[in-house]
């Protein structure tokens, strides 16, 4: 059975940003979205409606703190249902990076010097400066795991071959932010496995595209970004349960052990961000059918994947068209489910900076630079000549906006 499509229409309307007008009087086209997404109003209400009415700390017998600890409690399950775990082993902050280095120094704090850690070429650099950090702090090695030639696919075997018996972490990303390669994350798991070493994944970049699933991922510990999949400045973990229980947890003396989760969530948490991470994981629920929300959502997923193929297939063919562009990561249509509908590409005499501001001279908003993304532009021997432009496909981008985009670029590129 065909999916359904998504009604652009409707969903766009639920999202005040993507109506504001551009220089040329026609609404912007958002196509920073690895960057960070924008949000729909049911968001935008939560996280007001938190401050207006329940507003308090927890561990009081009086309402608005009753109604905080329920918040809490009601978001963990709507975040354990996006990412397939359970309540107790979600884990919030401020945001993936911090949380990174808290649970990397927490497992570093478990091994001996001379330990190894794998990270890739791929991975932006939140899911490996963090590592390397430790590794100074607790006499760890640190190894990288390159890429395939050009498009900088993670290969399986070549993961093989890197590792030991002194390889405690394979740290790798589920989808690029640099150039949008998504790396085959389960073959990549049961290899690290094999060899007895914890998966560490970056979702970041892959939650707005594709429903997350720990269990089928294989991961150990999983981090993302709720605000690239329509919610607000807030990070979210998922840790083992078994791990969460006995990883060494800095924290003050009266914090509590239980849930497992809760004992890395450091001092009183953002719970205006919170609801909003709630009220973007019921969003995305609302674009699907089913009786759980878990069912709703991967309906949902399959809807916002058959939408961002077609574009994507579109993008790729257009791109290919554009005198003077070299694309980086997956450029083959036939090859669309390693990619996600990211597109970081140089143009012939234009630094990176100049096109991304010809682009928002026509209400086109993008990328230039490296993104954070430090080993992929240093393995694509972009960094320090300004990166690439980085454009990128939400749920919400339409075909018009594509086309937008591809006239823009060849006016760009023609002069």
């Amino acid at each position: 059975m065909a999916t359904t499509p998504l009604d652009l229409d409707a969903i766009r309307a639920r999202f005040p940003g993507l109506q504001r007008t551009g220089p040329n009087g026609r609404p912007f086209v958002f196509l920073d979205g690895p960057g960070g997404s924008q949000v729909p109003r049911e968001v935008i209400a939560a996280i007001s409606g938190y401050l207006e009415h329940s507003n308090a700390n927890l561990g009081g017998p009086f309402a608005t703190s009753v109604e905080s600890v329920d918040l809490l409690d009601r978001t963990k399950e709507a975040v354990a249902d996006f990412l397939g775990c359970t309540t107790d082993e979600v884990v919030y902050g401020p945001n993936m990076t911090t949380l990174n280095f808290l649970l990397a120094h927490a497992a570093a704090r478990t091994f001996a010097p001379g330990d190894e850690v794998i990270v890739t070429v791929l991975d932006h650099d939140a899911n490996v400066g963090p590592w390397h950090k430790v590794a100074e702090d607790h006499g760890l090695v640190i190894r990288t795991l390159e890429g395939r030639d050009g498009d900088l696919q993670l290969e399986p075997e070549r993961l093989r071959a890197m590792l030991t018996p002194r390889t405690r972490v394979v740290a790798f990303t589920l989808a690029s932010n640099g150039i949008g390669t998504k790396p085959d994350a389960r073959a990549l798991a049961d290899v690290a496995h094999e060899a007895g070493a914890l998966v560490w994944n970056d979702a970041v970049h892959y939650a707005p595209h594709h429903l997350i699933d720990v269990h089928e991922l294989g991961a150990d510990v999983l981090l993302c970004s709720p605000y690239k999949f329509f919610g607000p400045h807030q990070g979210v973990a998922y840790v083992r349960k078994d791990l969460a229980e006995t990883l060494p947890a800095d924290k003050v003396r009266p914090a509590a052990e239980w849930p497992p989760g809760h004992r890395f969530e450091t001092g009183t948490q953002n719970h205006e961000a919170i609801a909003g991470v709630g009220a973007a994981i019921e969003y995305l629920a609302s674009l699907g059918e089913g009786a759980t929300r878990r069912e709703r959502l991967a309906s949902a997923y399959e809807r916002i994947v058959a939408h961002e193929e077609a574009l994507s297939r579109r993008m790729l063919d257009g791109l290919a068209e554009v005198p003077g562009l070299t694309l980086y990561g997956v450029s083959d249509p036939a090859s669309i489910r390693e990619r996600t509908p990211t597109y970081t590409f140089r143009l012939a005499g234009r630094t990176p900076r100049e096109v991304c501001e010809a682009l928002a001279d026509e209400g086109i908003c993008g990328w230039d630079g490296n993104y954070y993304a430090l080993n992929a532009m240093v393995a694509l021997g972009l960094e320090g000549s300004g990166g690439a432009v980085r454009l990128g496909f939400l749920h919400y981008t339409t075909e018009d906006e594509v086309e937008r985009t591809l006239d823009a670029l060849n006016r760009i590129a023609r002069g």
